[in-house]
């Protein structure tokens, strides 16, 4: 009547040592995406067309380079950035294709 069962849960035999992934969740804020909005909302301020075609490339290489694990819950997404920035490039430029060059006025005859 003394058989060994092999599923008993209480048996010391099978137990296995705790081992974690290689990559954790860290609840680090994405200092990154933060500083990308800081700077496309610097450029829908200051209409700085110049400045809004580099944030344009750091938000796509934000996007590229997210690590899903490591942001923090309820922080800035990479889409997110990457739709201010290109509303800050679409801003910026606006101006232009609202209110065009003027138009020379043709002088009084006097």
């Amino acid at each position: 009547m003394s058989s060994q069962n092999t599923d008993d849960p209480r048996d010391s035999s099978a137990e296995a040592t705790v081992t974690f992934p290689a990559t954790w969740q860290t609840d680090a804020p994405d200092g990154f995406n933060a500083t990308i909005m800081f700077g496309t909302g610097l450029i829908m301020i200051t209409r700085n067309r110049f400045l809004a075609w580099p944030s344009l490339l750091l938000a796509l290489n934000g996007l590229i380079n997210q690590h899903p694990l490591r942001t923090k819950e309820g922080g800035n997404s990479p889409i997110t950035t990457l739709i201010v920035a290109a509303t800050a490039l679409v801003t910026a430029y606006l101006p232009l294709i609202m209110i065009g060059p003027k138009k020379a006025q043709p002088m009084p005859i006097t």
